[in-house]
Parts: structure tokens; C-alpha cells; sequence
């Protein structure tokens, strides 16, 4: 699929985790999975993880691309690009070719920026 193809899928919400929802379990999704609830688990998909300003999750990520702008305890694995938006949260370790990280972001783990991520996908 072409870069213009996979935009357009970024923008459409496969699976969500409403403000105000609790959920545990395991995420294996094509897409995009959006979070503004709670959330422990896993999660993996080759498309994009969105953790919104009132999401919340307690989870090891595995995507393609994550957004944060909430609260995250635990690794993400992106094969593409970490975002973290100024009001994002962090504890736990990062592997990523490609991080964005504004400025206020509470950050505590290690990152790791790595150009070819092996074992993920």
C-alpha cells in the first residue's frame, strides 16, 4: 500500500476505549486502537496506538506508530515513530527509529532509537 494509503488509515478509528471505561485483556488489531478509558493489557497492531489525554494504560505496545498524550506504564515497541504530546506520562522503555517527544512530557525509562527494529512484525 502506498505512504498516501496508510495516512488515510491512520485517521480511521478501528477499535476505542472510552473516557470513562475500564478494560483488560489483549489487543491484536489492524488499524488504529484510540484509548481515553483504562486499560491493562497488551497491544499490538501494525497500524497506530493512540493514548488519549484521559487514557490511561498499564500495557506493552507493539505498532507501527504511538501517540501518547496520556498516561503509559510499560514498553513501546514502534516500527515507525513515538509521539509524545507535552501532556503524555511515561514509565517504561522505548524502541523506535523515529521519537517526538514535546515539551512537558514526563518521561522515566530508557529509549533506545534504532533504524531497523528486528522482532517486531
Amino acid at each position: 500500500m502506498t505512504r498516501n494509503g496508510k495516512l488515510a488509515e491512520d485517521n480511521i478509528v478501528n477499535s476505542i476505549i472510552g473516557e470513562g471505561s475500564d478494560f483488560k485483556g489483549e489487543f491484536k488489531i489492524n488499524g488504529l486502537l484510540r484509548i481515553d478509558g483504562n486499560f491493562q493489557g497488551t497491544i499490538e497492531t501494525d497500524g497506530k496506538v493512540l493514548i488519549g489525554q484521559s487514557g490511561s494504560a498499564v500495557t506493552d505496545i507493539k505498532a507501527r506508530l504511538v501517540v501518547v498524550g496520556g498516561s503509559v506504564r510499560g514498553n513501546i515497541f514502534a516500527t515507525e515513530r513515538v509521539i509524545f504530546l507535552s501532556t503524555g506520562v511515561i514509565k517504561g522503555n522505548i524502541i523506535t527509529p523515529s521519537l517526538i517527544m514535546e515539551e512537558g512530557v514526563k518521561f522515566e525509562g530508557n529509549c533506545t532509537i534504532n533504524k531497523k527494529i528486528d522482532g517486531i512484525q
